[in-house]
């Protein structure tokens, strides 16, 4: 969608690229943090954070040096790493500055409704969801002579029939 929308090179030149889907990110996967600031963490004992899109959190789950992690939507991820703290009220406080020094807040960033929905509009087709969403679901002849029902194993100390 970020490329469909030409989002992509404006977020790169951020520092924002793809680097996986899915669970890359949320389980560690998405790369190494830079070696000075890893050292900076550990030589000064710090309380780093994260902030992700996903659904779910615990300490460490982005890196073992990300110790407690915050969920938000994938605009305030990026919020947040522009500002480059959680220590600030994100709706109240700037962000950063601009080339001229001046105070840059979330409310001068963040789009309109409208803008949103004009971009989704033109740019979110139904073909991007069938092309992954209908193959994933297509069952093969084997899978449809299988029993639908969950095997319910009453031993089981991972997940038992509530």
């Amino acid at each position: 969608y970020l490329e469909e929308a030409g989002l992509l090179p404006e977020l790169e030149k951020l520092g924002f690229g793809i680097v996986g889907y899915a669970c890359t990110t949320c389980n560690g996967m998405s790369g190494a943090l830079d070696p000075q600031i890893q050292q900076e963490i550990i030589d000064r004992d710090l309380y780093s954070t994260a902030v992700l899109s996903g659904n779910r959190n615990f300490d460490g789950r982005i890196h073992p040096y990300a110790k407690q992690a915050f969920l938000a939507s994938p605009p305030l991820v990026v919020a947040y790493a522009l500002a480059g703290t959680i220590r600030f009220d994100i709706e109240r406080d700037a962000l950063g500055t601009d080339a001229q020094g001046q105070p840059i807040y979330l409310n001068d960033l963040w789009p309109s409704d409208e803008e949103i929905d004009a971009v989704v509009g033109q740019h979110v087709k139904p073909e991007q969801f069938n092309q992954v969403y209908i193959q994933m679901f297509k069952l093969n002849q084997d899978e449809r002579n299988t029993n639908p029902l969950y095997d319910w194993r009453p031993m089981s100390t991972y997940i038992r029939r509530p």
